[in-house]
């Protein structure tokens, strides 16, 4: 049987983390010995029916309703949902609107002068970079490990505001940067619902699958299965 995953957002050919997000997948399904199909829709396409979904770097994305709908669908529906830089920002805005009630919360890339800016700048720019992320010893990805270099491409994170909020409401925060930023979460309940700001996808080797990747495509296996 074939695992079936959408990838969310506008494929952009030669643009490094989609073509790794399609690597990344292909690594992690031959390291588990398990076939995937994966599949990219536009946000404003209709999301079809699939094992998992992953909403990728790119935004802004053409449309940010879609994109939010998706999430919330996987959210919701029980789908392994993987969101990573954009994705992982659109998964925080998501929650906000749907599950702690901010109908109003904003993504300042979209309207910088929202009157609730959920997602904002960083403080420190990180595209580009590499960078040392934390994780708390209840973080379900990493096979238990305490720490790993990642890469980023956004400028864009929680808005420091509603991190209590967010991390008692269930979207746990279960990774840091050196600085004590939130860069990794984790929804409880939820066979498999995890956003990180960084891009893992550009870490993975056909030797060396990224974890977080691995951890996804094992989950939409699972629901194959």
């Amino acid at each position: 049987m074939t695992a079936t995953i959408a990838i969310v957002g506008e494929r952009i050919p030669g643009f490094p983390p989609h073509d790794a997000t399609d690597d990344a997948i292909a690594h992690s399904a031959a390291a588990l010995g398990v076939d995937v199909e994966a599949s990219w829709i536009a946000t404003d396409e209709e999301l079809p029916e699939v094992d998992a979904i992953w909403c990728a770097p790119g935004s802004p994305y053409r449309s940010l309703d879609g994109a939010l709908a998706a999430l919330r669908h996987g959210r919701e529906r029980g789908v392994p949902t993987l969101g990573t830089c954009g994705g992982c920002q659109h998964m925080l805005l998501e929650f906000a609107r749907n599950v702690l009630g901010f109908e109003d919360a904003q993504h300042a890339e979209y309207d910088p002068y929202a009157s609730r800016l959920f997602v904002t700048p960083l403080t420190c720019e990180v595209a580009g970079r590499t960078m040392h992320v934390t994780l708390d010893p209840a973080c379900r990805l990493y096979g238990g490990t305490t720490g790993a270099e990642e890469q980023y491409y956004c400028n864009f994170g929680l808005n420091p505001e509603y991190r209590e909020q967010l991390d008692t409401t269930g979207f746990r925060i279960t990774g840091v940067d050196a600085d004590g930023d939130a860069r990794v979460f984790e929804l409880d309940d939820h066979p498999f619902y995890v956003a990180t700001l960084f891009v893992p996808q550009m870490r993975s080797e056909p030797a060396h699958p990224h974890p977080v990747v691995t951890e996804f495509v094992a989950a939409a296996a699972a629901v194959r299965a």
